[in-house]
């Protein structure tokens, strides 16, 4: 049973930065990519960033500059290092990746259970 354990938000002030984590554990043979998305309420699940197996990077323009999606593949873990928040930053952020458990198995999409990031004075 593979699972990603988010950790590393909370409540911040405007301006402030935060760093999330997100490991995977289980049966894992391999992870492909690995990203972070953000949802907030009332509005649709936003991809922010992601991360290749070869670390080639993508980001959103809401936070291209600002954020900072990184990868240790020995610890099988994505990060999300979050500077000069803004409050329209508020948001459950949920980290995700495609990973092969078995060498027999082919590629599944997984989810963490999301952390929660608030921006606010």
């Amino acid at each position: 049973q593979v699972q990603l354990v988010e950790s590393g938000g909370g409540l911040v002030q405007p301006g402030g930065s935060l760093r999330l984590s997100c490991a995977a554990s289980g049966s894992i043979f391999s992870i492909n990519a690995m990203g972070w998305y953000r949802q907030a309420p009332g509005k649709q699940r936003e991809l922010l960033a992601a991360i290749a197996s070869g670390c080639s990077t993508n980001y959103a323009d809401s936070v291209k500059g600002r954020f900072t999606i990184s990868r240790d593949n020995a610890k099988n873990t994505v990060y999300l290092q979050m500077n000069s928040l803004k409050p329209e930053d508020t948001a459950v952020y949920y980290c995700t990746t495609d990973l092969r458990a078995t060498i027999n198995e082919p590629f599944h999409h997984y989810w963490g259970q999301g952390t929660q990031v608030t921006v606010s004075s």
